[in-house]
């Protein structure tokens, strides 16, 4: 006797497959809407910027590498100017408004790029790609820094440990596409149809940061000092001023300085080499959009399948580490063989670990920090302290480079720079999970005190 056998229901294949995808990204049923839109986000930010970074790498490189540290300290002073303004946006409107004003505002910038790179007559077009260039690094910190802003400010730290990789992850695949997208196309349709692209994304990631607040009530936090839809308030200098004030802010920015430092000191080195190896503007972008590509790849296969449970496992602090570890490794390295199969290893190797295990442990550090610190004092180090730590290796790089430092030298020169921020490391990762591990236990105690008394 033959057994029918029933179909599956779309219900059933929908709940398998949610099943699945919970299991790779160890998310919570509660969680999936606001985490899909925050992929949303994310995705479409990543893509519209990586779209534009090839553009801004090859201007830079019109402009000639040696005037790479004045485009640095045009970026630093344009952070100074901008990081007040956004301060005060914040303490004015609510986080869906001042998120939607903020990116709106560089759409339109994009429209003005467009036409002056269209219209500008030859001898002008290098200054152009100079604004250019110093508009889009303040463009990509900006707008970044508000997305984790506003995800630190939805997910709390555990959370972050299992979910911040996936996010991470639809910035991997945006920068994937963006790159892709401008390999493919800037030879065929022009740049000005690539800056009209990322205009498009940019209003997605509006649309996807709005249906994510609206749904951002399902985490709130227990005993939250406030309304996470009223604006933030307080002083427009906040962050600046918090930032020097708390050693655990101050050991973050320096996190993030020695970063920057150790990371200009490549970009430099990978600059002299495109202006040397490629003598047109689009076989340099070509170029620097197909390192993006590669890297984004490997960075993927970490996001998805280790992040979120190395830091579950693991802790903050062995994620944090990851970093400043392989720099060390990898500047030893080139100091014992500086050849350029070597560099090339040591800056895939630096980007993916920032990428999967340094940017989403990172951001943890932020959800124990107050409301008006996480968007106002975070925006601070994300910004002018980033931009900082570039002005000051870009000073550096040109003045080793002046002494007539190889690439021997300055690689011994970032070893102990790097083995300092690896103790950094140390230091943040314990307070965060000592941190994690109070938060735990005051959770537990309020659960079972409520429980008693409604016994």
């Amino acid at each position: 006797m033959t057994t029918a056998v029933r179909p599956i229901t779309r219900a059933e294949k929908g709940s398998r497959f949610a099943q699945k995808i919970r299991w790779i990204i160890d998310a919570r049923s509660a969680e999936t809407s606001a985490l899909a839109w925050s992929w949303l986000y994310v995705f479409a930010l990543f893509l519209a910027y990586y779209v534009l970074r090839p553009i801004r790498d090859q201007l830079g490189v019109a402009g000639g590498v040696r005037n790479l540290p004045w485009l640095f300290t045009g970026t630093l002073l344009a952070m100074l100017t901008v990081n007040p303004l956004f301060a005060c946006a914040v303490r004015r409107w609510p986080r869906e408004r001042f998120i939607a004003i903020t990116y709106r505002f560089f759409m339109l910038n994009l429209l003005v790029f467009m036409g002056l790179l269209a219209l500008a007559a030859p001898e002008h077009q290098v200054w152009v790609g100079r604004a250019f260039f110093i508009w889009a690094s303040v463009f990509n910190l900006f707008v970044v820094s508000v997305f984790w802003s506003v995800v630190v400010d939805v997910f709390d730290a555990e959370q972050g440990k299992r979910l911040f990789g996936f996010l991470a992850a639809g910035a991997t695949l945006g920068g994937i596409a963006g790159s892709g997208l401008t390999s493919c196309l800037v030879a065929k349709l022009g740049q000005s149809w690539l800056l009209i692209t990322s205009i498009i994304l940019l209003e997605v990631a509006v649309f996807a940061a709005r249906r994510l607040s609206s749904v951002s009530d399902t985490f709130e936090r227990p005993l939250r000092e406030a309304d996470p839809h009223q604006p933030v308030g307080g002083n427009i200098f906040a962050g600046m001023v918090h930032t020097v004030r708390s050693p655990y802010l101050l050991g973050i920015a320096c996190f993030i300085l020695l970063y920057t430092i150790t990371s200009t000191f490549l970009y430099f080195q990978q600059a002299t080499i495109a202006e040397a190896a490629f003598p047109n503007q689009a076989a340099r972008t070509v170029f620097f959009a197909g390192i993006d590509f590669w890297v984004n790849v490997l960075t993927l296969v970490f996001q998805v399948f280790l992040t979120g449970r190395l830091m579950g496992r693991l802790g903050v602090l062995a994620t944090l580490c990851a970093l400043p570890l392989f720099s060390v490794a990898g500047f030893a390295a080139l100091a014992v063989s500086p050849a350029v199969g070597v560099f090339v290893c040591v800056q895939v190797v630096r980007r993916v670990s920032n990428f999967a295990l340094a940017r989403p442990a990172r951001e943890v550090l932020f959800t124990r920090l107050s409301r008006e610190d996480r968007y106002k004092a975070k925006s601070f180090i994300d910004t002018v302290v980033y931009r900082g730590g570039d002005q000051v290796a870009s000073v550096a790089y040109a003045g080793l480079a002046e002494l007539g430092l190889s690439m021997t030298a300055i690689a011994i020169v970032a070893v102990p720079i790097s083995t300092v921020w690896l103790g950094l490391s140390v230091w943040l990762g314990r307070g965060q999970d000592g941190q994690a591990d109070e938060d735990h236990e005051k959770v537990n105690r309020a659960l079972i005190k409520e429980t008693t008394v409604q016994e």
